[in-house]
């Protein structure tokens, strides 16, 4: 005796062994034995064989009309032999039995299983919809290996080009042409990334780099639309100062800038002059949301996206031969330099010259100081500020020697890159860095003497964080540092600008003091400043890897910072060099090799190639 049960969720066959009334032990053709529960069993049977009984129900199966059998099944719950019966107009033998029950089971869409050999027909619009998604099924894919051909042809199809931010930055697995991605990259044995980047999925590696940080922190685009009209602040006085400012040449955000004036009475009035969007800009407006959201400028090699639309900040950029509105601190000096008083006016002020970095390094220089000699545009002003800048450094406890490391400039043109060094801080950087301490700490001592609301910039033990609490800057040795000489560019600066304007005049202040906009804005400004700063060092990364293979400066002199870690001289990238010997310690010269570069990860092999003699000491 055979018998045809039901087990795991499908059919078997197998020979009865011994009957145990509630369960049989049976034997499978090919010789393994089972124990069943007498009620799995559907048909027992002594013919056809066992070895052919299944082959021949399952060809029974496939030939059963579905569609038909779906037609002529009763509308309720029915038995399979019932139903048998009138398919086949007899009594079914057990392979046309066991054949309609394959069908029937292995038919979900059409047929709802209710029990032991007993279906219900799904009703015609279930039926209707499970049939569709079937057929949707099918021809994704169908699709699916269509795409998958494809890729592995290099070609890109229309459909993966459409969802091709999902397949770079954020892979919906579930998707057929993710499914495909996947599966082509397993047969080319290339990464996504590098599949879709032979395929010309996007036109550089730089776009690909690029996209991403757009799709992350600007989904909606870097253009402005419908930018408001901002009219220039009235009635503030212009200031009987010449001043000027000192930029790098692809600078066009100018906050700040400089002027001396001689006092009658001896010693100096030294103006740091800042541009005042604050003053056209009001809390709340749709642009100051705009420019909430966006926070600060963002920076990259050859480019940048603006915190502000180019029409605000042509009106409040301290450009040569305009007069902007600014907000200025003028801090009195004594003839020795030292400082005896300050004072905040909102005014106008005339924009002299915008003076260019790469300009004065060579007109303003430690030689040229050391020399006296002032015969350029701004000299005597420069060397004045250059002493103060000394004196003021030395009050703060951080005179030091000479720098020792190098600043770089990126510029990207036609899609080539130079990169320019530059010996850290330069005079010109010292006074421009001392003059921005001084305005910043100031600010902040007089916002902190209020009680007002702000931001301020706040470091201890080594730690550096936001604060809406005035603090000490250790780092810069200041008691408070509130950053505000920055307005077009960070948006803490503007709300800062906007508390010391109104300190300035005597009017309410804009934040009270436990506003929750200056915590908000102080929270999402250290958030999108990180996120920035990351990409910002990504892309000089980037833009490094291009110019050794641009300028095939594959060999590059190095200086060991610690184990196996070494900072590249000409451009400021830094390496793992796994081979360097482990006696080498700090601050040792050597030479690397740079290869295997892949600018789509940002990997690159570095290999030591020996000690390098140190630079002789100037005299």
């Amino acid at each position: 005796m055979n018998v045809f049960y039901e087990e795991d969720g499908g059919f078997k066959v197998g020979s009865v062994l011994a009957d145990n009334v509630t369960s049989l032990q049976v034997e499978a053709a090919h010789g393994k034995r089972s124990k069943i529960k007498a009620n799995a069993v559907m048909l027992r049977f002594d013919q056809p064989a066992l070895a052919t009984f299944m082959a021949a129900a399952e060809v029974v199966g496939d030939g059963l009309d579905l569609d038909f059998l779906w037609e002529v099944a009763p509308q309720d719950e029915f038995d399979y032999a019932a139903l048998g019966k009138d398919y086949f107009g007899h009594a079914p033998s057990p392979v046309e039995a066991a054949g309609l029950l394959l069908r029937l089971h292995g038919s979900p869409m059409h047929f709802y299983k209710k029990g032991k050999g007993r279906y219900r027909p799904a009703p015609p619009e279930a039926l209707k919809a499970a049939l569709a998604g079937a057929e949707r099924k099918r021809l994704q894919a169908q699709a699916q290996v269509g795409f998958t051909a494809a890729l592995v042809r290099f070609e890109l199809p229309d459909a993966l080009r459409d969802k091709l931010d999902m397949l770079l930055y954020e892979p919906d697995k579930g998707a057929i042409e993710f499914k495909a991605l996947e599966a082509a990259s397993a047969i080319t044995g290339l990464s996504a990334v590098h599949l879709l980047n032979r395929c010309g999925a996007f036109a550089s590696s730089h776009d690909y780099h690029f996209n991403r940080f757009l799709r992350e922190h600007f989904p909606s685009g870097t253009g402005w639309r419908d930018v408001p009209e901002t009219p220039e602040p009235e009635g503030l006085p212009l200031a009987p100062v010449r001043a000027f400012s000192i930029d790098d040449v692809t600078t066009t955000e100018i906050d700040d800038a400089l002027s001396v004036t001689p006092l009658a009475s001896g010693g100096w009035r030294i103006g740091i002059h800042i541009a005042a969007p604050a003053l056209g800009i009001e809390p709340g407006s749709p642009l100051d949301l705009k420019a909430s959201r966006r926070l600060s400028t963002v920076y990259m090699p050859g480019s940048k996206i603006t915190m502000l639309p180019d029409e605000v900040i042509d009106r409040f950029t301290l450009r040569e031969g305009l007069v902007r509105p600014v907000v200025s601190l003028y801090a009195l000096v004594d003839a020795d330099l030292a400082p005896i008083g300050f004072e905040t006016r909102v005014e106008r002020v005339a924009i002299a010259a915008n003076l260019r970095i790469d300009d004065l390094d060579v007109l303003f220089n430690p030689e040229t100081i050391a020399a006296g000699r002032t015969d350029f545009p701004f000299g005597p002003e420069l060397h004045l500020l250059w002493r103060l800048a000394v004196r003021l450094e030395a009050a703060r406890g951080k005179a030091d020697g000479p720098a020792d490391r190098q600043d770089y400039s990126f510029y990207v043109e036609d899609d080539r890159i130079r990169i320019v060094e530059r010996k850290r801080g330069s005079p010109v950087d010292k006074l421009v860095a001392e003059m921005m301490i001084l305005a910043n700490s100031e600010w902040g001592r007089q916002l902190a003497a209020v009680d007002a609301a702000a931001i301020y910039r706040v470091q201890g033990h080594g730690k550096t964080r936001m604060s809406t609490a005035p603090g000490p800057h250790e780092g810069l040795g200041v008691a408070q540092y509130a950053w505000s000489s920055s307005p077009l560019r960070r948006y803490v600066d503007m709300v800062n600008q906007r508390q010391i304007v109104a300190l300035a005049r005597g009017e309410e202040l804009p934040y009270p003091r436990a506003a929750e906009q200056v915590t908000i804005a102080m929270r999402d400004f250290e958030l999108a400043y990180d996120a920035y700063a990351e990409f910002q060092r990504g892309m000089e990364k980037y833009w490094c890897l291009r110019w050794v293979q641009q300028e095939s400066a594959f060999e590059l002199p190095a200086t060991v910072i610690r184990e196996s870690l070494v900072r590249t001289g000409r451009i400021p990238l830094v390496a793992r060099c796994p081979s360097l010997s482990a006696e080498l310690g700090p601050g040792t010269p050597i030479n690397v090799e740079l290869g295997g570069i892949d600018l789509l990860t940002l990997d690159f092999d570095c290999v030591f190639r020996g000690k390098r003699d140190p630079a002789p000491a100037l005299a």
